[in-house]
């Protein structure tokens, strides 16, 4: 049946909370929140849907009691999940949909879990009433994978990734994946200047003809300051993908370039004798302050052991990290400490650790970050630069990234020459 033909809604006047009546299709191929519909679990025709966002503060139970098709079966529907899917946690402004027949009665139900999937219920034929039974599964949403590139220049306009990546037309999320790449190599806080080149190459996410998001970056070139920095993603001598240069080199780093994203700036550099803007003495500046917004998250700039972690005088909220080859890292003036933050606690290199705040000691919101090797503290810019990489491409796996290399870079120069999108990724997965 055509898919325009709509179908009257009943029991509206009934419905409790903010909904919105959604068009009664015949036909259900559409999507449920921008995630087409499978074969299998199409819907019978004739049905009646209601779609709605889940409000604050409200439980499963709670839903499904304010729909009056659901809410007799809202006890069960609730112990049905709980083999998918912890009722805990369902997340307000998250869409769902309640689906009946004509008559009122139910049919289904959907909650949207993330951008991948949704959880859907369903009432099993000739369920009997009085113990009803239910279908239930975590349902993924098909996908497609379009390989796509583009090229941005750092400008006075556009001086950082992001904006210029914005002017483009992409999303912070593509920054983020970017910056990844070369975040050992590259500080985004700092190293960026006018004229510097991005080309990427990556997999642009498609669901039912719209763009959902994104799927990694598969190859980058950057020309930064006289010198080109080439990024590939690869399976290294682990059987883990990692960042590679065009020689097999890995970009890896024991240490990130930066505990911050790449839209800060640097406001204050390590130095021996600096004037204190609170004190109003000169005094040694042991560590880099970056200018960054409250709440921005914190990363841990490598692998290691927190070994400090609460409020420390004038540093305010303070983290400590003891790294490997006798290097430890401090982060100062934080807003929060992340969840699970605590003396003892193994983090990974990137993982957030805190939120940049002003506790403590100072005259604007910023990040205070230190790095100390023996027990002595260094300058973290320089330190950094010198890091070594990480393992290379062995030399029997060689002859594959040398082809995966030449295939990526191609791929690259095609794609930004031309201004369809390339074909179909098969087989693409999230990174």
């Amino acid at each position: 049946m055509s898919r325009s033909r709509l179908v009257p809604v009943l029991a509206a006047a009934a419905i409790v909370g903010a909904v919105t009546m959604a068009a009664v299709l015949t036909s259900l191929d559409r999507d449920f929140s921008q995630g087409a519909v499978h074969d299998d679990v199409r819907l019978p025709l004739d049905v009646a849907i209601v779609e709605a966002t889940v409000p604050r503060n409200a439980t499963l139970e709670s839903v499904l009691k304010s729909h009056p098709a659901s809410s007799p079966f809202a006890d069960s529907i609730v112990g049905a999940v709980r083999s998918v899917f912890n009722p805990r946690h369902l997340q307000a402004d998250r869409p769902y949909r309640v689906t009946t027949t004509l008559d009122g009665l139910f049919q289904e139900f959907r909650y949207r879990l993330d951008a991948d999937r949704f959880l859907r219920v369903a009432l099993k034929d000739d369920s009997p009433v009085e113990t009803p039974e239910f279908d239930v599964e975590v349902v993924p949403y098909p996908k497609e994978v379009v390989v796509d590139a583009v090229e941005v220049e750092i400008t006075k306009a556009r001086p950082s990734l992001f904006a210029a990546l914005q002017d483009k037309g992409e999303n912070l999320q593509l920054a983020l994946l970017l910056s990844e790449a070369f975040s050992g190599d590259v500080d985004f806080n700092s190293d960026l200047q006018d004229g510097d080149r991005f080309e990427v190459l990556f997999g642009r996410v498609m669901r039912d003809g719209e763009f959902s998001g994104y799927d990694g970056v598969q190859a980058a070139v950057l020309h930064n300051d006289g010198r080109t920095l080439t990024a590939i993603r690869h399976e290294g001598p682990d059987g883990r993908l990692g960042w590679y240069d065009a020689d097999g080199r890995s970009l890896k780093r024991q240490f990130l370039k930066s505990p911050l994203g790449f839209e800060p700036t640097v406001t204050s550099s390590f130095s021996r004798s600096r004037l204190h803007p609170v004190l109003g003495v000169y005094r040694a500046h042991r560590g880099v302050d970056y200018r960054a917004a409250y709440g921005t998250p914190v990363v841990s700039v490598s692998a290691g052991t927190v070994v400090a972690a609460g409020w420390s005088g004038g540093a305010g909220r303070r983290v400590v990290v003891r790294h490997v080859n006798g290097y430890e890292s401090a982060y100062f003036h934080l807003s929060a400490i992340a969840p699970g933050i605590r003396p003892g606690a193994k983090v990974d290199q990137g993982q957030t650790i805190g939120r940049v705040g002003n506790s403590g000691t100072v005259t604007a919101t910023h990040l205070h970050y230190e790095l100390k090797k023996g027990g002595a503290h260094v300058n973290p810019v320089t330190e950094h630069r010198n890091m070594p990489p990480g393992v290379p491409i062995p030399a029997d796996k060689m002859g594959a990234f040398l082809e995966a290399r030449d295939r990526l870079f191609g791929q690259l120069r095609q794609t930004l020459s031309s201004a369809a999108p390339a074909p179909v990724l098969s087989g693409a997965s999230g990174q």
